[in-house]
């Protein structure tokens, strides 16, 4: 940027370029509010995004460079967290985007609703760790503002046949689906299931596949850097720093009155009248619980002890099929959903939808030798090693040519599921699942089995492993009760007249779909709120 941006008193200084913090911070410019973004990752906009591959892959292309630089300008996080497992504490590297636009950067571009009945109260779970199920607000509020989401996303799709009597989505109809999908859905209706077309924010060009995981390298696929950054900054005179690492919130009892931060090395502090927290839901909390003082001992804005707490991650494990009639190299596979098992026989479960394309085998041998380092199994690490080609080669036989369905349960929020910050300052999870939701995991299992008895199969059981993120979130819950939450119905934290939370981690409840949309909704609503102010 040209300037100093200490000398500036930005209108809003928004943190975080994911979903939530480029949606209400192109709001706010589009306004005529002067906006300062600061991206702890690269911008993601310029010639130096690594694009078009996974960072695995782009790592053999380039042995030379540091493989955390590759990563950095792949659009994905470095930094490992840690998980607390009774005794056992181990490091991971999370599947999660640092840079431009957040994890929709890497994202696949699904983008559904919340159901209606993800906002109504329900009772609260059946043990003392459960926290209140309930949004400070109705479906019925954020419908005009998913309807702006979805027209700037431009999704392709068709609607759910089993929400008929809801406000519809904002749909343009899709291309024709690929054989191998055509012939899922006459399976899923010849056995009385409602499939539909999964909406995508895909502009569907020749030969999209969807991108997920790595940068997409020809604008097909459209996220929180395109739809609001990339405007944001060259349209409505926003300002981004990028590699810039927020480090501390300044706060006296009711406002924020600085913010400090690491720029490219150097230590800046930035004012703003409004700050805007959207880190996401892991790097959002911590933030907070570093930044305690004289007026709030225990960490910014969590006079109740609850920032942090709550994490949500949804239970999600993938079905692998093999149809008489596979896909072929080059289709775009992440297309169907169903959503007949949200609610079955009175309990609620989740929905399923087209996973699209696993990763190359090399990626995934690759994740599964460093977690096998990381859990402190070298020797197992060192046989997977050499077991690699065969491995490898396995993975290309039984996974190359599969239609792959992901289903999705909702995780109820508990108190004793949270981050905190570790010994070195990094994320550290405490998480665990309860048995009445390792029922329902097994239920969804058992209702997929029945759905393709017929059909030859690969279960890739995920739903208990924390070190899938993807959809953290929870852990700076929106309510109306300041003893169990942080920000109000409004995203404002409580008692903080300039502090808001408007990422993943504001979520009070998770639904069983991915929460990007909502997010991007939400933020909306509330930009909207403060432009009224």
């Amino acid at each position: 940027m040209n300037g100093d941006p200490q000398k500036i008193e930005w209108d809003a200084l928004v943190i975080g370029t994911g979903m939530g913090g480029a949606a209400l911070g192109h709001a706010l410019a589009a306004a005529g509010r002067r906006v300062l973004f600061c991206e702890a990752g690269h911008s993601g906009l310029g010639p130096e995004a690594l694009r078009g591959d996974y960072a695995e892959s782009l790592a053999r292309a380039h042995p030379d460079r540091p493989l955390d630089e590759i990563l950095a300008a792949a659009g994905r996080q470095t930094e490992q967290i840690e998980e607390q497992a009774g005794e056992r504490l181990y490091a991971f590297r999370p599947f999660l985007g640092a840079g431009g636009g957040g994890s929709t950067a890497l994202y696949g571009a699904a983008l559904e609703r919340f159901l209606p009945a993800d906002f109504e109260p329900r009772d609260d779970a059946d043990d003392e760790d459960g926290l209140p199920q309930r949004w400070p607000f109705g479906f019925e509020e954020l419908v005009p503002w998913y309807e702006k989401a979805e027209r700037l996303f431009g999704l392709r799709g068709t609607p759910d046949p089993l929400r008929a009597g809801e406000p519809q989505p904002v749909l343009t109809p899709p291309p024709p689906p690929c054989a191998a999908n055509r012939q899922l859905i006459e399976h899923l209706e010849a056995r009385g299931l409602h499939p539909y077309r999964l909406p995508l924010a895909l502009a569907f060009e020749e030969g999209c596949t969807s991108c997920q995981g790595y940068l997409c390298a020809r604008g097909c696929k459209r996220d929180a850097a395109s739809v609001f950054l990339r405007p944001a900054l060259e349209a409505h005179g926003a300002t981004l720093l990028d590699q810039c690492r927020v480090t501390r919130l300044e706060a006296g009892r009711r406002r924020v009155e600085q913010v400090e931060a690491v720029w490219r090395g150097k230590l800046l502090r930035l004012r703003a009248r409004q700050v805007i927290l959207a880190a996401g839901a892991l790097a959002s909390p911590l933030l907070l619980l570093a930044s305690g003082g004289r007026h709030w001992p225990e960490g910014l804005a969590n006079a109740s002890g609850m920032v942090g707490r709550g994490l949500m991650r949804h239970f999600v494990d993938l079905h692998a099929l093999f149809p008489p009639r596979r896909p072929q190299p080059g289709e775009n596979t992440k297309e169907i959903a169903f959503g007949d098992f949200h609610f079955h026989q009175g309990e609620r479960l989740g929905g399923v939808q087209s996973f699209g394309w696993m990763p190359p085998p090399a990626v995934m041998v690759a994740e599964l030798e460093e977690s096998l380092r990381e859990r402190r199994s070298p020797w197992l690490a060192r046989a997977l090693g050499l077991a690699r080609p065969l491995l490898r080669a396995g993975l290309v036989r039984t996974l190359g040519r599969s239609l792959v369905l992901a289903t999705t349960l909702e995780d109820p929020p508990r108190r004793g599921n949270r981050v905190t910050r570790g010994g070195d300052g990094r994320p550290r999870l405490s998480y665990s699942i309860a048995p009445r939701d390792e029922e329902r995991i097994a239920r969804m299992r058992s209702l997929m089995d029945a759905t393709f008895r017929g059909w030859r199969r690969l279960v890739l059981k995920q739903a208990e492993n924390n070190e899938r993120l993807a959809h953290a979130c929870g852990t700076c819950r929106m309510g109306e009760d300041p003893a169990v939450s942080v920000v109000d119905p409004g995203c404002r934290a409580h008692g903080l007249e300039n502090l808001y939370v408007v990422d993943a981690a504001c979520l009070p409840t998770s639904g069983a779909t991915n929460p990007s949309l909502t997010i991007a909704a939400n933020a909306l609503r509330v930009a909207a709120r403060i432009l009224e102010q």
